[in-house]
């Protein structure tokens, strides 16, 4: 039997990672997320389709893709949190699990930072303990379909 797929999708400059404001962001690139997604991915018995994106609408695409193919998204969807209510309906519609990520603590930084219309759509939200709130999502999708599955 297939492990379940959970859609890792990450939104703008999250390719810039690890030379884009270390002091916020940190020093790890987003090759080292991936890696580390994918052994905490393997550990829970999930599997992983890890993706970056600059663009709104191929990530909105992305989220309708996982309608039909994934079990679970976890997704920083970066500056789009704070702009996209397209992204938070495409989320919302695809009736799957959400997980919200942020590297950076969004509620301590600019006060523009501190609404996410994603939340909206996400069963959770992790935000300011770098890389390792990957891990957690991933950790909180695989609590969230154990769940269901037991209902």
């Amino acid at each position: 039997m297939n492990p379940p797929l959970i859609f890792v999708l990450n939104g703008p400059n999250l390719n810039l990672l690890g030379t884009r404001q270390p002091e916020i962001y940190g020093s790890e690139t987003l090759d080292d997320i991936e890696a580390l997604c994918a052994e905490t991915a393997d550990a829970l018995d999930l599997a992983i389709d890890f993706r970056q994106t600059n663009v709104e609408g191929e990530l909105i695409s992305w989220v309708q893709e996982a309608r039909s193919h994934a079990a679970g998204i976890v997704i920083n969807p970066a500056g789009y949190s704070h702009t996209s209510v397209a992204l938070m309906d495409a989320l919302l519609a695809s009736d799957l699990p959400v997980v919200e990520v942020h590297l950076s603590n969004i509620h301590r930084r600019e006060s523009f930072r501190h609404l996410s219309y994603v939340s909206r759509a996400a069963q959770g939200v992790i935000c300011g303990l770098g890389p390792h709130g990957y891990a957690l999502a991933l950790r909180g999708i695989a609590g969230i379909l154990a769940q269901s599955e037991q209902d």
